[in-house]
């Protein structure tokens, strides 16, 4: 058997065989959606999803999310007389490992699936990832047999409701080195095609936890020998807990970093569990209505409650933190 590429796509037959019979063996469903792009009112088709599922848009994500077995997949959707050639090929070639239906489509087709959002060209099909229960993470090794001079990182994080934002976080943490991720159920984002996109992928391979008690785990951890430290805008906004410049931070037990909230930060209650918080020092005077750096966020972000702005700073104090704690 061998794959030939034709403008409709990828089409399998063995030597000797005559013309493929890749339109006849379509199918009714692709079929139905072809005479759909000839709508003559120009509006986009309306495609019919696989119940429960949502769809994935941007290469990595979609190419990592064929790559593991974390998802049920569908049908990937691949730009017609896409640019890169190569990256296309290679997906079909991915979605054919999986027994995934390849179809090509056009632009607006594609902005149709994902609602506008930027897709380069492609987009799955798929079933939503969901958070991990702490009771399904494996019980760290605090000792860390193959490193025992490296002390684990865990990142919690506290309400924190912007994809984006999740989305930065998860990238940063697993390029770092973090060794879990565990988030609050309440009033926190999802796991959505756009944290994915956000994470370049990143949350198609990290396991993601979550807890309906934070601060009930954030003791627990205490109890193991564990340090937690909270993150804090401004030093003054500390509740009788230990202040120190993030740049300044020494440890020698495993920690817990505690990020809180894009608009408020950490909860008081949250606070008074951290036994210090981290304060991150810009690294130039601010104008009045700028807020300090929060979280890792992917874009700035307008806070109407507190009319002011929340700045990205890549290379963060807070990530420089993160990068020498993992390593």
């Amino acid at each position: 058997m061998v794959l030939l590429w034709d403008p409709g796509g990828w089409s399998g037959r063995g030597a000797g065989q005559g013309p493929p019979a890749r339109r006849e063996s379509r199918s009714s469903w692709e079929g139905d959606f072809s005479k759909a792009r000839k709508r003559p009112d120009g509006k986009p088709p309306s495609i019919e999803r696989t119940k429960g599922s949502e769809i994935l848009f941007g290469i990595a994500p979609c190419s990592l999310a064929l790559s593991q077995y974390r998802r049920d997949l569908f049908r990937l959707f691949l730009k017609q007389s896409s640019g890169s050639r190569l990256v296309m090929s290679e997906l079909v070639l991915q979605a054919t490992a999986r027994g995934v239906p390849v179809h090509h489509v056009n632009r607006r087709e594609l902005d149709a699936l994902c609602r506008g959002q930027v897709h380069q060209g492609v987009c799955l099909e798929a079933t939503p990832l969901r958070f991990k229960s702490l009771e399904e993470a494996e019980k760290p090794d605090v000792g860390h047999e193959e490193r025992p001079s490296r002390q684990l990182v865990w990142l919690a994080l506290e309400q924190i409701q912007d994809p984006m934002n999740l989305g930065a976080l998860l990238r940063s943490a697993y390029f770092l080195g973090v060794d879990r991720v565990v988030t609050s159920q309440r009033n926190s984002c999802p796991l959505t095609p756009t944290v994915s996109k956000a994470s370049s992928g990143a949350m198609e391979v990290f396991d993601v936890y979550s807890t309906d008690d934070l601060r009930s785990f954030l003791k627990a951890k205490t109890a193991e020998g564990w340090e937690v430290v909270g993150t804090v805008s401004n030093p003054e906004d500390a509740e009788n807990i230990p202040v120190i410049s993030c740049l300044e931070f020494r440890w020698n037990k495993p920690i817990i970093i505690v990020i809180g909230s894009e608009g408020d930060g950490l909860s008081l209650e949250t606070q008074l569990l951290c036994h210090r918080m981290l304060a991150i020092p810009p690294g130039r005077a601010l104008h009045p209505g700028i807020e300090s750096l929060n979280v890792s966020v992917a874009t700035g972000k307008t806070s109407s409650e507190h009319k002011g702005v929340i700045v990205q700073i890549s290379s963060s104090p807070l990530l420089q933190l993160m990068g020498r704690i993992s390593h």
